[in-house]
């Protein structure tokens, strides 16, 4: 196990920790969640996962990639005792404390997908299908626009224009203002990674 995997495995071990100690029921309204029992379940990119003080579950039923986990508990520990109604559309460094990740953010998300669809518009477009991505009907100049909700309180814009004779492909992703509310910015870095890597796997048919 690598250094980073071992801190994101004792950082995941504390959340489940602080989880058991929550109420499901007061948070699930909230978090766009439902409750069975002791477990919320919670739509991540379409698919339902149960978090309970025990660990998360995926649709397979095995627990996730670790860095799922971190996000999804993250989402729980974190909800606001007001929600917030901000939904302005803004970028990833527009967050307060992310500076020292627009770096990472701007490459393993916007142009990782960038480079990954590059002359394959129609493929990307399937791809945000696949992951329950919707087209919004914004008024804004790009090939693509897409709406997807990597968790109920947290979407994201997806704007795309393919390379053309004169630049190459360009992607944006966007986040609402109140996305700092249920996420941190560590957590909304990853969860632009695992965006990246969802559509790549959702073009070859790979499970998330």
């Amino acid at each position: 196990m690598t250094a980073k995997s071992s801190v994101f495995m004792e950082t995941y071990q504390n959340y489940l920790h602080q989880i058991a100690k929550i109420d499901m029921d007061s948070r699930s309204e909230k978090l766009g969640g439902t409750v069975e029992g002791n477990q919320m379940i919670i739509s991540f990119f379409g698919r339902p996962y149960r978090i309970s003080g025990q660990g998360i579950e995926g649709p397979s039923g095995k627990q996730p990639a670790i860095g799922i986990s971190v996000v999804i508990c993250k989402y729980l520990l974190l909800c606001p005792e007001i929600p917030s109604l901000d939904t302005e559309w803004v970028s990833y460094r527009d967050f307060k404390d992310a500076a020292p990740l627009v770096g990472s953010f701007v490459n393993n998300t916007e142009r990782a997908i960038a480079h990954n669809f590059s002359g394959r518009l129609d493929e990307l477009d399937a791809a945000c299908e696949k992951l329950g991505g919707l087209n919004p009907g914004l008024d804004l100049s790009y090939q693509l626009i897409i709406k997807l909700y990597p968790l109920p309180k947290v979407p994201v814009l997806l704007l795309f224009d393919d390379d053309d004779e004169e630049f190459p492909a360009q992607c944006k992703v966007l986040f609402e203002r109140r996305a700092e509310h249920y996420l941190d910015p560590e957590c909304l870095a990853i969860l632009g990674t695992l965006l990246s890597d969802f559509l790549k796997k959702a073009v070859h048919g790979g499970g998330l």
